[in-house]
């Protein structure tokens, strides 16, 4: 087969490996009282964290701060990307107004991933796409991270932006 055969299958295969989103939903929220307590930082959080904020710092914006509350939020949508086995944006206005109800965010964005298998490659990843560097690089002021593996050892991200 000729290469040129294989472009469209390889462009679905990357718009379906990760995601942005910084829409407007309805209303709902999640209950603060119902997060997770998340687990202990990993190393590929810690470092995406990093990369990201010298980034940031690279092209003269400022450093991003890790939030608690983020990352709760993050944890429970990475743990329901990884219980439907399928990476998302499902439910992204209540994570956006339990953001704004209990950090006072007045903007909240989101990055997913899936199946990339180090910091630097899920980075580049959401670097190399216009939308998902209009969030890396934007006006926020914290962020936090949440990686989990499914059953197979695949990684889910999910890496929320906000402005308090």
């Amino acid at each position: 087969m000729r290469p040129t055969k294989f472009i469209p299958i390889m462009v679905l295969i990357a718009m379906l490996s990760f995601s942005c989103s910084s829409e407007d939903f309805p209303s709902e929220t999640i209950d603060s009282m119902s997060l997770p307590v998340p687990p202990a930082a990993k190393n590929i959080e810690i470092e995406i964290l990093e990369l990201i904020n010298a980034h940031r710092i690279n092209v003269g914006l400022e450093a991003l701060n890790n939030h608690e509350t983020i990352k709760a939020v993050a944890y429970t949508h990475t743990g329901y990307m990884v219980e439907v086995n399928n990476v998302s944006h499902d439910n992204f206005y209540q994570r956006k107004n339990s953001l704004m109800d209990n950090t006072n965010a007045s903007k909240v964005s989101e990055n997913v991933a899936y199946a990339y298998s180090s910091a630097q490659s899920v980075v580049n990843a959401w670097l190399n796409s216009e939308g998902h560097k209009h969030n890396i690089e934007g006006d926020y002021t914290d962020f936090d991270i949440s990686a989990e593996q499914n059953a197979e050892g695949k990684w889910y991200f999910t890496n929320i932006f906000i402005k308090r």
